[in-house]
């Protein structure tokens, strides 16, 4: 599943984004609300390649509805008609709903979400089949009778942590720290977070989250509940997760172990199982996933002379140069970038049409850098594994295509020149080969050059790719 075109739902003369994912075709599912409450970037959420997998998976069994909510992401300004926060919120759900022809929903919140999904279920019952809570509260803030929520003290230091530390490194590794040594997944969550709003109005917000108390509707609910809570999250802790479901007719509970405040990373395979088993009432199977796909190798030719030569900081910027013209390449041409290690990257297409397209781009978009990069494609069945990972064996065949390939050449398997005959494209021998760890021989080919003239890249690639380095 690609990434869902945004669109946009009316209420009034504001403008509420919303994107739309799933099912497979062929395939009848309910509606699902995923929401994370107040604060969400549509876009960027499928710029981390565990967070897209994970929407992706959530998608195979339901039709995924997400919406910024006024005031964040990419929707319009929350209106000064002097209606609260909560009123908003509710509004743009509805209108979201309206818009997707949704007359019926499954709604799921986390993070900040729990208070807001009970008070739209309270003012428009008719509208939902089921409620989801995931690492999130029907209260925050400690009350007399309810020992479970944060004293005064905590929620103002918690705050207090959010104002110093929004958009910051430190702040992204504290909310999920099965992720503090993970650069790139860290950096991605920073400039989600400053992509969503500015530190002072979070803060603001958050303030008016703290006072919610929605406990006094739990009682009301009347469609089946799951509330799933985070063994040792100390934001959101699992006491307060237990109370959703210990005080809703019928709720149930299941704790998820683990620190992070996030579904994405940390126990994702269990916690993606029992979204499943709540929405479709049937106990997923337990099989890897498989799609078919085009996998793309780059390697730099003679790095380790180059490095030898440049010394290492020359080489590092260098490298990063490189980095971001490939990144930029793939994503031009529809691919997805699945590991960047040391010199080398692996990423995924939909064709191989694409695939070739975007390494016939890069070589070119290198001789800036004086750099010579290696190409090789295969296309086969790939295994989606946590974090954004894939495995099975067209990866092993792929990084052995690879292995075979000259400087300034892009070289495929037998099984991509199959596909593409007839096509746009033309092959010339390079040999049978004996692949290690793999099966059989095998016959690799070159892609020709173009004939001259042959549109083959995105209008104005080379030049935005070459752009990178000025």
């Amino acid at each position: 599943m690609d990434q869902p075109d945004t669109q946009f739902a009316p209420r009034g003369d504001d403008r509420v984004a919303y994107q739309l994912l799933g099912p497979p075709p062929g395939v009848t599912a309910r509606d699902l609300v995923l929401t994370t409450g107040v604060w969400s970037h549509l876009d960027i959420f499928w710029e981390e390649p565990s967070s897209a997998r994970w929407m992706r998976r959530v998608a195979g069994f339901s039709r995924l509805i997400r919406f910024d909510r006024r005031g964040c992401g990419l929707s319009d300004p929350r209106p000064l008609d002097g209606g609260t926060m909560v009123d908003h919120w509710i509004e743009d759900l509805l209108a979201v709903l309206d818009a997707a022809g949704s007359e019926q929903a499954v709604l799921l919140g986390t993070i900040d979400a729990g208070p807001l999904l009970l008070e739209f279920y309270a003012r428009y019952p008719a509208r939902v089949s089921g409620l989801l809570f995931v690492f999130t509260s029907a209260c925050f803030a400690q009350r007399p009778d309810y020992p479970e929520g944060h004293p005064q003290a905590v929620g103002d230091a918690l705050i207090e942590m959010v104002a110093q530390g929004w958009g910051r490194t430190e702040f992204a590794a504290t909310f999920d720290p099965s992720q503090a040594d993970n650069p790139a997944a860290l950096k991605w969550y920073t400039k989600l977070h400053r992509a969503m709003a500015s530190p002072r109005a979070v803060v603001e917000n958050l303030q008016i989250s703290a006072k919610l108390d929605a406990r006094h509707l739990l009682p009301t609910i009347k469609v089946p509940l799951l509330s799933l809570g985070r063994r040792d999250l100390a934001i959101f802790p699992a006491a307060q997760s237990r109370y959703i479901a210990e005080h809703a007719p019928g709720g149930r509970y299941l704790e998820i172990p683990g620190r992070d405040a996030d579904m994405i990373w940390e126990g994702t395979d269990e916690i993606v199982a029992a979204i499943e088993e709540f929405v479709t009432g049937q106990k997923p199977q337990q099989v890897p996933e498989r799609v078919l796909a085009t996998l793309l190798f780059t390697d730099i030719v003679d790095s380790t002379k180059q490095l030898a030569k440049l010394g290492d900081a020359a080489w590092r910027e260098k490298l990063d140069q490189h980095d971001r013209i490939v990144r930029d390449a793939i994503s031009s041409y529809g691919g997805r970038l699945v590991d960047a290690a040391g010199d080398g990257t692996l990423a995924t297409f939909g064709t191989p049409g694409k695939a070739i397209d975007c390494a016939r781009a890069l070589h070119p978009a290198m001789d800036a850098l004086k750099i010579e990069i290696r190409t090789g494609l295969h296309i086969g069945e790939i295994e989606l594994r946590e974090e954004g990972r894939i495995g099975g064996m067209a990866v092993h065949i792929g990084a052995r295509v690879l292995g075979y390939a000259e400087a300034g050449e892009v070289l495929v398997s037998r099984t991509v020149r199959d596909v593409l005959i007839g096509g746009r494209f033309e092959f010339s021998e390079r040999g049978v080969h004996t692949l290690k760890g793999v099966p059989s021989k095998w016959p690799l080919y070159a892609v020709d050059e173009p004939e001259t003239g042959e549109e083959t890249e995105a209008p104005g690639l080379r030049e935005r790719l070459r752009s990178r380095l000025r």
